[in-house]
């Protein structure tokens, strides 16, 4: 018996699904496919798909691997949300495991005798860290869901931890990069003789293989309750944190029910809270549609997009916390009759100042998160993003387990008006509270209509949910998969009032038209995201997978015979 309890919150969100209604894509694929952010997390997952595991196994398989391969995007330290899709059924569910704020936490916890918020005790060290949800995630996708015993799925990140790695550029680069945020356990293993390992060295993680052993052998119950948690209590104690043993055994996965909502004849499933991003796309593509957008690339075109979303940003602020916490108008919300009242404070010329939006103050995760996407040949899909925070997270790593700590408690509002570490503001529906979790921009996605199936979701903290809707706009609008994921991007989250252009989004006189309607551009000096994204094409009996050439994953595609 789990002793890991489950809350199960699907009636009090299923209101928003029955509101738009539904419909699955039928048949089933010609194979399976995977997109992760790692060559190694994606070879653990079609390793497992043809070994006879399903998707929800390859996506247990993918999360742990990366979890080995990429600290500085997620971890079993963190937490993250995984949205299935099971075919025999046509089940939606929506996995939360997000972290907790340990009970002894505090809407005050950050602020100095001055009443100042102190950003480095929200992003470095013990008091940073939430209570993790990924061990316990990923063991109830493998009970409830998945076909194969956990040891089995858990094999090869055990195998990358134990045996190493070749640290690739952005490992070498974010080790460099982050070492001095490092506790001792950390350093000691990503530094060689005090120097971070560089671009070819073997990483090995003795100390991590361990503790997904011990998952291996004894579930989550070790982690939240056994040796692990000892391990991890001790760490966060001598450090000077918070946490206490009823903390980690009191930790509960969440089963929600997604957002769903159409546009232009295709189905959007997507994440609730305490994810702002399914809110979101229901409120930018409705509105669209409304308007009756174009994806045209003119300026035109883009003036729409950018003030759809800056309505949607400005509800995520004013609204959105954890739904357990707080009150949220989520039916009203996400209705097309609010789209449209949306929709008509929009001057089709020119741009509307923030400020002149009813006031709200937004709030934020880091970009360094993961995300990945899984299709089996049956039809099962899975689409996840998982999140230390910033690379490693607090920087503190539990002795004896390899666990780095997340530094998720920053993603709270420590105090209203005071920015997180992405430069964005806090809001009183995300403000800390005992048991709380986090408002997130985590927006794992399927899309269902005329051209087939989308299975997508990026990194990318504020800017998720906008490259997630690009992403959309851009797949239904007939761009193949690759060209979806390598396309430049543009944000705009409401405050402060700027968009967001990636190098190369446009060229000098779209910018110039963009400025004439009273715009203020910011010109990014790098890209931003990790897109994965797989497709399923029935039309055309195809399947298809795609990893952002931003970074450095894989996707793979494989063929499966049918039997006559």
């Amino acid at each position: 018996m789990n002793p890991i309890r489950v809350w199960m919150h699907r009636l009090a969100c299923t209101a928003v699904g029955v509101l738009f209604g539904g419909a699955a894509v039928a048949a089933q694929p010609p194979g399976y496919a995977c997109a992760t952010a790692h060559p190694l997390a994606t070879q653990a997952c079609m390793e497992i798909l043809a070994g006879g595991g399903n998707a929800f196994d390859a996506a247990v398989a993918a999360s742990a691997a990366i979890a080995v391969v990429e600290p500085t995007g997620s971890g079993l330290g963190g937490g993250g949300f995984w949205l299935l899709h099971r075919q025999a059924d046509a089940l939606d569910v929506f996995i939360d495991g997000r972290e907790t704020a340990p009970a002894a936490a505090s809407r005050d916890m950050y602020l100095d005798a001055d009443g100042q918020a102190d950003s480095k005790r929200s992003r470095f060290g013990p008091l940073a860290a939430g209570i993790p949800g990924e061990p316990a995630a990923l063991e109830h996708i493998a009970e409830h869901y998945g076909s194969l015993p956990l040891s089995t799925v858990l094999a090869p990140a055990i195998r990358y931890a134990a045996d190493g790695f070749a640290v690739d550029a952005k490992l070498a680069g974010a080790i460099e990069r982050f070492a001095g945020t490092m506790s001792p356990a950390a350093r000691a293993v990503f530094l060689k003789n005090e120097h971070p390992l560089g671009v070819g060295e073997l990483l090995q993680q003795p100390d991590l293989a361990w503790t997904l052993r011990r998952l291996a052998s004894e579930g989550a119950e070790d982690f939240y309750r056994g040796q692990i948690a000892q391990r991890l209590l001790a760490a966060v104690h001598e450090a000077g944190g918070g946490w206490s043993a009823e903390d980690l055994a009191r930790y509960a996965i969440v089963e929600r029910a997604p957002i769903v909502s159409w546009f232009l004849g295709n189905r959007i499933v997507s994440s609730p809270p305490p994810s702002a991003g399914g809110l979101a796309l229901a409120q930018v593509l409705q509105q669209l549609e409304v308007l009756g957008w174009r994806d045209d690339g003119t300026p035109a075109s883009r003036h729409l997009l950018i003030e759809t979303l800056r309505r949607a940003y400005r509800d995520r602020a004013a609204w959105l916390g954890d739904p357990d916490f707080v009150h949220i108008p989520l039916m009203h919300l996400a209705s097309r009759s609010y789209a449209r009242e949306l929709a008509r404070s929009i001057d089709p010329a020119r741009a509307t100042p923030s400020s002149a939006l009813p006031p709200a103050v937004p709030s934020s995760e880091g970009y360094n998160t993961t995300h990945l996407s899984v299709l089996d040949a049956a039809g099962n899909r899975v689409a996840a993003t998982l999140s230390i925070n910033l690379p490693f997270g607090s920087g503190l790593m539990a002795a004896g387990t390899g666990v780095l700590l997340n530094d998720e408690m920053d993603d709270f509002s420590s105090a209203p008006g005071v920015a997180n570490a992405y430069g964005l503001v806090g809001s009183e529906p995300n403000s800390i509270a005992p048991l709380k979790r986090p408002l997130s921009s985590m927006t794992p996605t399927f899309v269902e209509g005329p051209r087939g199936l989308l299975i997508v979701g990026t990194p990318g903290g504020s800017r998720i949910v906008t490259m997630v809707i690009q992403a959309v706009l851009a797949w239904i609008g007939g761009a193949e998969l690759r060209d979806v994921v390598e396309a430049p991007r543009l944000h705009q989250q409401y405050l402060p009032d700027v968009v967001e252009l990636e190098p190369d989004y446009a060229d000098a006189s779209a910018q110039a038209a963009l400025s004439a309607m009273g715009y203020t551009l910011k010109l990014s000096e790098r890209p931003w995201g990790n897109m994965q994204a797989v497709a399923w094409y029935p039309a055309r009996g195809e399947i298809d997978a795609a990893s952002d050439p931003r970074a450095v994953g894989q996707a793979a595609v494989a063929a499966v015979r049918k039997q006559d």
